[in-house]
């Protein structure tokens, strides 16, 4: 009998080489689901199972996954097994009217959180193959940030703050400033580009759902001012030549649409079809072209292209999104796409010139979508909010 931290239950470890990591302990991992994932309590408990019994089962399946000592099985392996060998876990479920794929979700991704425990012995990835980070740089972000370069060496960051303003954060080369605020009221996270030296153009969503535009011209930030249009997502923002903007959201019908500033003025918003469950991430690598990511319909990463005479159909470069992408490009036919996954991890798959690789785990532990940026040939940043709601970077190159 293998003796619970709650008593004695039958069932047998099944790897004799259960502690060959150096393991988290069930109270360290236990913490952290608590503290940082407490959704998965409030997701059982609206279908009337006590918080306490929660617990129990969160620490049961939680030790029995230490004790497989093997972090390379997937969490659906070890959930199979787990009801392999509890047997009488079904009849515990049978007290509670809950239907039996909600509790599976929400179990398997407790697997998950353990296992990127066991991997990393916090529960805190870092990435490997050059990326440095992650780093805690602050704040109380109440979106995902967006970010912006409009020189080498220079970012600028984005988010929802306090009441719902704009917050805008940014590095000079040599340190971060603090977070100073812009104001509006937004209800989205917000998009950002520059088309050129001390220029910048933010964008979000207001609270009459229209879109709303401010920026910097390089002595002072201006007024917004709304564009219209109906969105149900954040916006996303490129531009392929100066004084050019190319704006993309979801609309009511959750398909893509786009408005653009051609210099003189702005035209009127376009469908461009597709059915979206995410926002949109655009980004220009050359002159009169556009990419634009979005999650699809099957939560796999979608990608539609305009190659200066005529906008493609959708294709699917498939995946497993948890947010919305973001996508950054480092030389022309390049591109970088970041999403997070299902364990919370950040993702990169890289179009290289001639074929897309296969995806890249670069760890972490994100709590919303990231933002990436490239400001050189050799140099991508990427952002995100954390499980403390703080902003946490990521880098690679120099």
């Amino acid at each position: 009998m293998y003796r619970y931290p709650y008593g004695e239950y039958p069932f047998i470890p099944v790897n004799n080489n259960m502690y060959a990591l150096q393991q988290p302990d069930v109270q360290e991992i236990m913490q952290t689901i608590r503290s940082q994932h407490s959704n998965l309590y409030s997701q059982l408990q609206r279908a009337t199972i006590g918080r306490m019994v929660i617990d129990y089962l969160f620490t049961l399946i939680v030790s029995f996954t230490l004790e497989q000592g093997n972090s390379n099985l997937t969490a659906n392996q070890i959930y199979s097994r787990f009801q392999n060998q509890v047997p009488w876990f079904g009849l515990i479920l049978r007290q509670f009217n809950i239907p039996r794929n909600q509790i599976d979700r929400v179990l398997t991704r407790v697997i998950e959180i353990t296992l990127d425990a066991m991997r990393n012995g916090n529960g805190q990835p870092e990435p490997g193959n050059g990326w440095i980070g992650w780093e805690d740089l602050g704040g109380a972000l109440t979106t995902a940030p967006a970010v912006s370069s409009w020189q080498q060496n220079r970012l600028d960051v984005f988010a929802g703050g306090s009441n719902n303003s704009l917050y805008h954060k940014w590095w000079d080369g040599r340190a971060w400033s603090d977070w100073e605020n812009l104001g509006g009221t937004l209800t989205s996270a917000p998009g950002a580009v520059s088309w050129g030296p001390n220029r910048i153009d933010v964008f979000v969503r207001g609270t009459d759902q229209s879109l709303y535009h401010k920026w910097w011209d390089g002595s002072r930030w201006s007024d917004w001012e709304s564009l219209g249009g109906e969105l149900t997502s954040a916006p996303s923002v490129s531009s392929w030549q100066q004084n050019r903007l190319d704006v993309f959201a979801r609309g009511t019908d959750n398909s893509l649409y786009h408005k653009w500033w051609d210099g003189t003025r702005w035209n009127d918003w376009e469908n461009l079809g597709g059915t979206l469950t995410s926002a949109p991430a655009a980004i220009s690598w050359g002159p009169n072209r556009i990419d634009v990511f979005a999650r699809g319909e099957n939560d796999n990463l979608i990608h539609k292209w305009w190659d200066g005479r005529s906008w493609s159909n959708w294709e699917s470069l498939g995946g497993t999104l948890t947010s919305g992408p973001a996508v950054s490009s480092r030389r022309a036919n390049h591109l970088d796409v970041f999403v997070r996954g299902r364990n919370n991890r950040l993702y990169k798959r890289t179009w290289n010139g001639s074929r897309w690789e296969d995806w890249e785990d670069l760890g972490g532990n994100l709590d919303s979508g990231p933002a990436a940026i490239s400001w050189g040939p050799n140099r991508t940043d990427v952002f995100a909010r954390g499980q403390n709601r703080n902003l946490i970077h990521l880098y690679q190159g120099q």
